[in-house]
Order: structure tokens, then sequence, then C-alpha cells
């Protein structure tokens, strides 16, 4: 033993000295792919970040938790063309957008109001994933001059009680403290993605039937979290903040509703509500591809989401 544990000692020493490397390595290359990419206008609300890019009619880009310009970038490129003028914003404690305490979604919408406004849009498409649903809901229930249509991917919408939905605000709050450190985050990804992706919103099933490019896409989704201390405010809100529930009812827009029945995280019930309380909407159900449903069935989202922005667009002006 006197002679092992010396040689187990240096082992772990340069595993652990490996690890950092690695990490640090890692670390700087997210803080670098975030850098210099974005605009930042000052508002009511605080800072608002954007990414702005492509000509067309307007398409609002909403990312999802965990997310920011970033995200809402990966989200255009899978699912929209380069025949659209891409307005993709950094919700509140994303990245450089500012959160206060005590801000709301009814906040949210409006700061993307107020970055149209800078930007001389009249009327936008909103594209919207995940935990972007509540604000961009809202911004088409209190600004429905400002959005020729709509459309939810995964979206969360309402709040309710019974048991499913209990177990996925567990997730939820497993998905909060791991997005509160950089270290927590990357470790669980390098070590534990199966069950990350399951925290997620994916089933074994989903992952198991993903194509090696689906794959990619998805490691790609997952490593863009990083770094994740600088949207850790944003998670937290989004995990918290009331959500809209019966007021979608006033939604005017043209809204498309895009949702797999298998969603761990934001489940099906989301669809239903939002199909069944905003007037005349569309709901296109499928029966795989849990939360991402969007790399699972990028094809036929895609061309569906394409198909209801050109059908209702206006250019932007």
């Amino acid at each position: 033993m006197r002679i092992i544990l010396p040689w187990i000692a240096v082992g772990v020493v340069l595993m652990l000295g490996l690890a950092s490397m690695a990490y640090f390595r890692d670390m700087r290359q997210a803080y670098e792919r975030v850098r210099g990419r974005s605009e930042v206008i000052e508002s009511l609300y605080g800072n608002i970040e954007y990414m702005e890019r492509g000509s067309g009619p307007a398409v609002l880009v909403i990312h999802g938790s965990g997310g920011g310009f970033d995200q809402g970038e990966v989200i255009a490129r899978a699912l929209l063309s380069d025949q659209f003028r891409l307005i993709i914003p950094s919700r509140f404690g994303y990245l450089r957008s500012t959160f206060h305490v005590g801000a709301t979604f009814d906040d949210q919408a409006h700061a993307y109001a107020y970055l149209l406004d800078h930007l001389g849009i009249r009327k936008a498409a909103v594209v919207v994933l995940s935990h972007g649903g509540p604000s961009a809901l809202l911004f088409a229930a209190l600004h429905p001059e400002r959005v020729s249509s709509l459309t939810l991917l995964s979206a969360g919408v309402a709040s309710s009680a019974n048991q499913n939905q209990a177990q996925a605000n567990e997730k939820g709050d497993m998905l909060t403290t791991i997005f509160k450190y950089d270290p927590l985050y990357w470790a669980v990804n390098r070590l534990l993605k199966g069950q990350l992706m399951g925290l997620m919103g994916a089933n074994e099933e989903v992952i198991a039937d993903l194509a090696p490019g689906q794959q990619k896409l998805i490691d790609e989704v997952i490593d863009f979290m990083n770094p994740v201390s600088i949207r850790s405010d944003g998670v937290a809100f989004d995990n918290k903040a009331t959500m809209p529930n019966e007021r979608i009812a006033a939604i005017k827009a043209p809204t498309l509703i895009l949702h797999a029945t298998d969603d761990a995280l934001q489940l099906f019930h989301n669809a239903e509500f939002a199909h069944s309380t905003i007037p005349d909407s569309k709901l296109v159900r499928f029966d795989r591809g849990g939360h991402f449903l969007i790399i699972v069935e990028q094809s036929a989202v895609s061309t569906e989401t394409q198909k209801h922005i050109l059908a209702h667009a206006e250019e932007s002006r």
C-alpha cells in the first residue's frame, strides 16, 4: 500500500489537472463565442441585447430557458432560411440583457415592443421556443398590432396542478440549481450528458434513436448553454415567474402550435391549453421528439414554421 498510494495520488492529481485544463479551455471558448456578436440598447426595462441578420419579412426569434441570443441563432439556423430579417434578443437575465428584481413576463413583452421600435419594425412574426413562450404570448396579447403571426415550439403556456407537471417542475428546479455554476454545469454536461438530456425533456427512446446529425445539433444546443453563470438569473426568473394562463385568450395573431406528446419538460397540456384558448389557432401534434422536437422532427417543423410565417408576413420597414 505504501507503494501504491503515492501513485494513486499522482493519478488523481493528473486527472484533476487535465480536467481543469479542459474546463478553462472550454470556458474561454464559450465566453469568446458570445463576445462581439450582438448589440445592446438601453431601455426603460434595462439593457436589451440582440442580434440582427438577414433581410425580408421580420421574424422575432425568442429563445428558451438556458439560452440567449446564441440559442436563438441556433433555432433560426435550424428552422428558418435566409429569406427573413431575423431579430434575436436575449431575454431578461441572459447574457447582457438586464434582470431587475420584480420583473415580470409582461415587462419582457413590453421590452420586445421597445426593441422593434428601436429597429423601426412595425410588425413581425414571432417564433418562440420552450419557456420563451410566456413572454411571447403576452407580447401577442398586449401588442396585437405588432405581431403578424405566432409560432409556438414546445412552448410553456400555463401552470397545472397535476402530478406530471409537478415532476416536470422538479426537473426545472434541478436545472435551475445546475445553471448557477459554470463548473457544475460543465461537469454534468461532460460526465452525465444522457441524464442532463433527460432533465431537459428527452426520454430514453428519443435519445437512443437520434441520428448522428441530430446528436451533433443537440450537443451544440447543450454546449452553447455555456457559460451558464451569465444566464442563471434568467433561468431562475423563468422558473418562478407567473405563467400567462387564460390571458392568452386575447391573442388575435394567427397562431401555430407545434408540440410533441412525449415532451417531459413542457408537457403537452401546454399545447392543448393554447389550442383551446387562442382563437382559431392550429395545433400540429407529434408523437415523438420530446423537448428536442425541433431537432428530432427538424424538416417537418421547419416546413410548417416557414409556411405559417410567409402566409401572414409583412415586409419589415
